[in-house]
């Protein structure tokens, strides 16, 4: 950072809007918000580990797979509209990590919440579900997540999709992550104190609120259901250590710069430009590495899918169509 203290001064304004919200209970998690068919979709659990992992899944058992993995604090319930939209065509999968949604919240002394554990249930995830090939659509987390698969297997990744998913150093150099990376030079207390705040309703409502062209086309019922299980006993220290655990995530961008460049997958950007966690910075970047990709800012928010859902999947459908055909 060019201007620390101004960084600073900035991140204790948004903890300081963040605080203007009124402080509630969330209230018992809400039925879906969608106004798409969701009949389609089937809603299960399967064992990874000796762990429950809850998944939604949509279309044909032999379809190319569609992998679909959700952001902060979030669960597969972000991608509720979009899957119904993409049935007829591809095998949805849209699973919950660990301590997210309806997969199980084991506590911290019996499972280790990091990026890197959490890539190894998504792997063992994808061959209990007999997923063998897959493209993946990856927003906030999910990147993390998903860009550590494709390295370890690059032969199973047919196409990325894109959402607001960092890879690049150019992501991160906002105000918004000055008190995070504190954190990662020094776990103390004092600097964990100062990321709670983020995991309180007021932040949560923030995240779909901020930077969206219309607020009122945002479902209140998404940030509600979130913060539901984020209110859980013991998940804000969850998602405590998995932000520290995201300090290891840049040292790996160089190998996953490499894996883009080595093997050129088809990727489609979709980005809210909005987005004051992941700005446009962290989007261009990828055109360095993928020259053909494709990149579209959006006039919208962190959690783009609930603005622009419909655009998103009439690109998704374009581009998966062009670009699976010899790769399924």
């Amino acid at each position: 950072m060019k201007h620390p203290t101004h960084a600073w001064i900035f991140a204790a304004g948004v903890l300081a809007t963040l605080a203007s919200f009124p402080l509630q209970a969330a209230p018992p998690p809400p039925g879906p918000a969608t106004n798409v068919a969701t009949a389609a979709v089937s809603y299960r659990t399967v064992k990874v580990d000796g762990l429950n992992v809850f998944y939604r899944e949509a279309g044909p058992a032999d379809a190319p797979v569609l992998l679909l993995l959700h952001g902060f604090p979030t669960s597969s319930q972000m991608f509720r509209n979009l899957i119904p939209r993409l049935a007829d065509r591809y095998r949805v999968i849209a699973p919950d990590y660990p301590g997210y949604g309806r997969s199980d919240m084991p506590p911290m002394d019996k499972f280790q919440y990091s990026f890197d554990n959490l890539a190894k249930v998504v792997d063992k995830f994808t061959e209990v579900v007999g997923a063998k090939r897959y493209a993946l659509y990856v927003q906030d987390y999910g990147a993390p997540i998903g860009y550590r698969l494709a390295v370890a297997h690059p032969e199973r990744i047919t196409a990325i999709v894109v959402q607001n998913g960092n890879a690049y150093d150019e992501g991160l150099d906002n105000e918004f992550w000055v008190p995070a990376k504190a954190y990662w030079a020094d776990k103390s207390v004092a600097n964990g104190n100062k990321l709670r705040p983020l995991f309180e309703l007021s932040a949560t409502q923030w995240q779909y609120s901020e930077g969206y062209r219309d607020p009122a086309h945002i479902s209140p019922d998404a940030a509600a259901t979130d913060q539901f299980y984020m209110d859980r006993p013991g998940n804000k220290d969850i998602q405590l250590e998995l932000f520290y655990s995201y300090g290891t995530n840049p040292p790996l961008y160089p190998s996953w710069q490499a894996y883009f460049r080595k093997h050129q997958p088809p990727m489609l950007i979709v980005w809210g430009k909005g987005d004051k966690i992941f700005p446009p910075a962290g989007a261009h970047p990828y055109l360095r590495d993928l020259p053909k990709a494709e990149l579209h800012l959006l006039d919208t928010g962190h959690f783009a899918l609930e603005e622009e859902g419909q655009k998103i999947s009439e690109l998704m459908r374009d581009f998966l169509q062009r670009n699976l055909r010899n790769r399924r």
